[in-house]
């Protein structure tokens, strides 16, 4: 019997010949397990069983930040050798399977980056993201200005320029992006809840623009802005986090 460790972010191979016959269970934390293909397969908990003999599974994954442990049961008791360095524990006794227990920790993931890394290369992306929403918004509002609207707000008697326009979605994207960075850096699933959290904030969003007291053509320019600057922020970014989550 061996323990495989998994420290967060962690990915072990699989070698087939470790694996035949041998039977796993999810003893702490979660472990994805890595097709084939390359493509995340299903995530299992704590208490989860597992064969892995003959699946196509290439490797397994700790998708979290807490470390996950595995349990492996081999008939037999054969003692294979591992690529992972290997620490035998002190000898308790007989165990149900008569053997001594070994701990295998897996480290990184090859060519997996750096924490600071990935921080890094997700606020790039959402810098990208964050000039393409400015375009994208500013080009938007020209062509409603042209089509009649005036984005005259009645409070004040004030007219927003299109600049004005480009400069708010760029101050709410750079929002975006550091929530978006703070959940990679202290949640286990930040992908899930960056989009739970702006689809929330962009609901909320669109009050104001609602009780501007402006004409109807006005409203709906606000209301399309706003919406068109989520659909470009919230997909990039979620997407970005679930790579480097992976």
């Amino acid at each position: 019997m061996r323990t495989l460790t998994l420290p967060g972010g962690a990915r072990a191979a699989v070698v087939a010949a470790e694996w035949h016959d041998a039977f796993g269970v999810v003893t702490s934390g979660r472990v994805q397990l890595e097709l084939r293909d390359g493509e995340p397969g299903p995530v299992l908990g704590p208490d989860a069983g597992f064969w892995l003999s003959g699946t196509g599974v290439r490797a397994l994954r700790n998708p979290g930040r807490r470390t996950a442990r595995v349990r492996v049961f081999t008939p037999g008791a054969v003692t294979r050798q591992s690529a992972h360095p290997v620490r035998q524990l002190p000898d308790d006794g007989d165990d149900m399977n008569s053997t001594k227990d070994t701990e295998i920790v897996a480290g990184p993931a090859s060519g997996q980056p750096s924490r600071t890394r990935r921080l890094r290369g997700l606020a790039g992306t959402g810098l990208i993201a964050t000039l393409a929403a400015m375009v994208t918004t500013t080009l938007a509002a020209a062509l409603a200005r042209g089509a009649g609207v005036d984005f005259e707000i009645p409070d004040g008697g004030e007219t927003i320029p299109v600049p004005g326009i480009a400069v708010v979605t760029g101050v709410f994207s750079v929002v975006g992006v550091v929530i978006a960075v703070a959940l990679l850096r202290w949640s286990a699933r930040p992908a899930d809840r960056f989009v739970w959290t702006t689809v929330a904030l962009t609901a909320l969003s669109l009050v104001p623009p609602l009780i501007s007291g402006a004409n109807a053509a006005t409203i709906t320019a606000l209301l399309g802005l706003h919406l068109v600057a989520a659909a470009v922020m919230i997909p990039v970014l979620a997407r970005s986090l679930r790579t480097r989550t992976d």
